[in-house]
């Protein structure tokens, strides 16, 4: 999915939930408690933005594995 004018791609929570392997709703509370940007749609649905969820996975990915020093 993406915008029109713009080529950012957009994710859905389920997409996003999928990447974490997680649940939707804790994609949610992320946004909520200000962890994850969202976007709205017309229809008030939540849609993250590719990049930063991709930013994001990176850092969780380096905080869970130990640095070998």
């Amino acid at each position: 999915m993406s915008l029109h004018g713009d080529s950012e791609v957009l994710l859905t929570p389920a997409e996003v939930a999928s990447l974490f392997r997680v649940d939707p709703k804790t994609v949610t509370r992320w946004a909520k408690a200000g962890k994850l940007s969202s976007i709205r749609t017309l229809g008030g649905h939540r849609r993250y933005k590719e990049s930063e969820v991709r930013a994001l996975l990176g850092a969780a990915s380096e905080e869970a594995t130990p640095d070998n020093k």
